[in-house]
């Protein structure tokens, strides 16, 4: 198994501050991305908790197999799936805990879109992806683009339940009102799906800084460019400033080779 990635992270055109950031773990082929929300900067403080907590929890499990929990595991997960579970449920734990000790800080929160490639001997490679919110992942297989996540938004809800279809949420007024995010509950449902990736899938995870300014297809012709991730990467962000930039942008691009 090979993972070769890129990342890139942009404040876009309309904000002066960033609140997105990414993680890079490659020691455990872990990947992550972040949209704080909040005022007074707070959406920066927890989107860099979320990040620093996962890595730390991370680097200590991976040299401490006895190193304590934040919640108890599901025995009907693997450990790989319940070590990505649990360090989001830590950074959770961490932003909720740093919102209560400061009332500048008691609105923050953030998304997260977190990629993993596992392998154990003997088996088939995986790749885990757990998020929280309306940062999404794609798989970009065989030159077509494919949402492998499900916003935890209004709007989603609202199209699970048929009230409204796909196009009309297009123009929903409250599209952006997310229903679960980090640091909004003292405990959180992380949602996680297992694939099988095949050889030179590419996994993208992002903000909805991007994926609310380009569209499938504007991003799969982009994907599809026989050019090095980073300058993919590079140009994602620069479409997206050229939609509009409403937001910030962030998007890491990870291709698994068998």
């Amino acid at each position: 198994m090979r993972i070769q990635h890129a990342a890139r992270t942009d404040p876009g055109m309309k904000r002066k501050n960033n609140e997105d950031t990414f993680l890079l773990l490659v020691e455990d082929s872990l990947f992550a991305v972040f949209d704080g929300m909040g005022g007074h900067a707070s959406g920066e403080v927890a989107s860099d908790l979320a990040a620093e907590t996962m890595a730390g929890f991370f680097d200590l499990t991976r040299e401490d197999d006895s190193a304590p929990w934040p919640c108890e595991a599901d025995p009907e997960r693997s450990y790989d799936e319940n070590r990505m579970l649990a360090a989001i449920k830590l950074a959770n734990q961490r932003i909720v805990e740093v919102a209560s000790a400061d009332t500048l800080r008691k609105r923050m929160g953030t998304t997260v879109a977190a990629l993993q490639f596992v392998h154990l001997e003997g088996e088939r490679p995986l790749a885990l992806v757990a998020h929280v919110g309306d940062s999404r992942a794609y798989l970009f297989r065989a030159g077509r683009l494919k949402r492998i996540s499900i916003d935890h938004s209004l709007v989603e809800e609202w199209i699970r339940l048929g009230k409204i279809t796909k196009e009309q949420a297009k123009e929903y007024a409250h599209k952006n009102a997310i229903i679960r995010a980090l640091g909004m509950e003292a405990n959180v449902d992380p949602e996680l799906t297992v694939h099988e990736p095949a050889d030179r899938d590419l996994f993208m995870i992002c903000s909805d800084g991007l994926s609310d300014m380009l569209s499938n297809a504007e991003m799969a012709a982009i994907l599809n460019q026989q050019t090095p991730l980073a300058a993919r990467a590079d140009e994602l962000i620069a479409a997206a400033n050229d939609n509009g930039g409403k937001d910030n942008i962030t998007v890491v691009l990870a291709q698994f080779f068998d």
